[in-house]
């Protein structure tokens, strides 16, 4: 069972995340974030990933802490559960749509922490959620899950659903990216190590 769990506590932020790859979609998520709750339960359902993260931030001051701390988290919680990635396809991509949107993802469980994140937001929040936050979390889970990451919207103007559209994307192409393809346990790379 590919499995982990990471805990954090700073002046900002107490997180608990336990995140199961090999899981069936199951989401238990409560950040005190509404929106980033939404987009972290399509994150656990099209990944068929479970996830159970609690996290309780300086709200009171925005959501900023929050979001970037539990990507932070369940990056980690990611890069321990996959191990020493013997086996894994390591490459993984999707284009999602979500009604007039259409966001690409692309990931390279490389080792290496990088992100790449265009999207073309038309409004500065989701309701009251910003929408900079959300590359605020790819950022911060490509780097501590050592994922080269490239999420981009190809269409679309509803912030709603290009946001949706890029977890959706995330979720898919890590689903992908995590499944094991040689049982014989060869870890992808001319390295020998990932």
């Amino acid at each position: 069972m590919r499995t982990a769990t990471v805990e954090r506590k700073t002046n900002e932020t107490d997180i608990r995340v336990l995140v199961t790859l090999d899981g069936t979609g199951q989401g238990s998520i409560s950040t005190g974030v509404g929106f980033f709750d939404h987009m972290l339960q399509q994150l656990a359902r099209h990944g068929r990933f479970d996830l159970d993260i609690t996290c309780q931030g300086d709200t009171h001051i925005d959501d900023h802490h929050t979001v970037e701390d539990v990507g932070i988290v369940l990056g980690e919680a990611v890069r321990r559960a996959l191990g020493d990635r013997a086996g894994i396809a390591r490459y993984g991509h999707s284009f999602a749509p979500m009604d007039e949107s259409l966001v690409l993802c692309a990931l390279d469980i490389s080792g290496r922490g990088f992100c790449a994140c265009d999207l073309a937001f038309t409004s500065e929040a989701i309701g009251r959620f910003a929408t900079e936050l959300v590359p605020e979390f790819f950022r911060a889970f490509a780097h501590n899950a050592g994922i080269t990451l490239h999420v981009r919207s190809v269409a679309g103007w509803n912030a709603h659903h290009m946001a949706e559209a890029a977890f959706k994307a995330l979720a898919l192409a890590l689903r992908d990216a995590t499944r094991i393809t040689d049982p014989s346990g060869d870890v992808p790379s001319t390295k020998g190590v990932l």
